[in-house]
């Protein structure tokens, strides 16, 4: 791992440190500076000529900023004569823009993927990504990862006799499914329908969920209007407890005190991708660490190995 060189933006420097002590690498300086106009300025502070460079920053909130200061690093390291460039995006928020679903709309989640493309990315690492469709819109390369295996682990130290999965809509069906193979037990999927950003409708659930100890599966959570309309159609079909899993905890407008006050909810589950500030974090709440996947994602894209052999069973 000599000729790696890795650097982090603003917006997730603890995952980045983390997936560098994996890597056994130092993670290099990035001074990012503001000029009275506002713009930003963005400096990588370690040599990158002829190197294999791994810029880390998932799009989190302020989702603009570290978009800018994304683009501003990659910029810089392909000004600096990095010998590959690839951008470490554990969690892309503009993948929910993947359709145009009604007249004269933006479709930010392949605009975004051009921008980095011309910024100088040649390759991407993310994972979960919100629908499939999003990874075609790349025209550089792309590591699709997930956080089934890392899930899975944690909720097989539970008891799993007579636990169910369910996914809140059929979207999210067969990622619901094979996170119920590695759990060896059976799936449901609420018939859901969305009117807008944090209106949704779930008319039903399909499967046997009653008396059963659910766990809710879904790639994020946001404000939580999902899975609060979820619990609702669960607490009339009378289960047994609740348990609720995400990739990406974004817990946007109090999300996570909400879904932490609903008294059949017994714990709430989700992935470093995006920093939860320790002062929004509840006693239900429980982070997992995606630093050593993605730790060796890296290593194998710089050793030219298969990342897709990563999940292999």
């Amino acid at each position: 791992m000599r000729d790696i060189a890795v650097f982090s933006g603003s917006a997730h420097p603890e995952l980045a440190a983390e997936v560098c002590s994996h890597l056994d690498v130092p993670l290099h300086p990035t001074q990012v500076d503001r000029f009275a106009n506002d713009c930003l300025q963005v400096q990588l502070q370690a040599n990158c000529r002829d190197r294999d460079v791994f810029l880390i920053q998932p799009l989190v909130a302020p989702v603009q900023e570290n978009l800018v200061e994304l683009l501003l690093m990659l910029d810089a390291a392909r000004g600096a004569s990095a010998g590959r460039i690839t951008v470490v995006m554990p969690h892309y928020a503009y993948a929910r823009s993947d359709k145009k679903d009604g007249p004269r709309i933006s479709i930010g989640a392949r605009l975004v993927a051009d921008l980095m493309a011309t910024a100088g990315a040649c390759r991407v690492l993310t994972m979960a990504l919100h629908s499939p469709q999003v990874h075609g819109f790349f025209s550089v390369p792309v590591d699709h990862l997930h956080a089934l295996r890392e899930l899975a682990a944690h909720f097989r130290a539970t008891d799993l006799s007579n636990a169910v999965v369910v996914s809140p809509d059929l979207g999210n069906a067969k990622e619901a499914a094979a996170f119920a193979r590695l759990l060896g037990v059976p799936v449901a999927a609420g018939a859901k329908q969305r009117f807008s950003d944090d209106r949704v409708s779930i008319s039903s659930v399909i499967g046997e969920v009653a008396g059963r100890d659910v766990i809710v599966l879904d790639d994020e959570i946001a404000k939580g209007s999902t899975v609060l309309e979820l619990l609702e159609r669960l607490r009339e079909l009378q289960v047994a407890s609740v348990r609720v899993a995400c990739t990406h905890g974004l817990f946007a407008s109090g999300a996570l005190k909400r879904l932490s006050d609903q008294p059949e909810v017994k714990e709430i589950v989700c992935t470093n991708t995006v920093p939860i500030p320790r002062g929004e974090r509840t006693q239900k709440l429980t982070v997992l660490s995606i630093a050593p996947a993605v730790a060796e994602a890296m290593r194998r894209i710089h050793n030219g190995e298969s990342v897709s052999a990563l999940f292999d069973a």
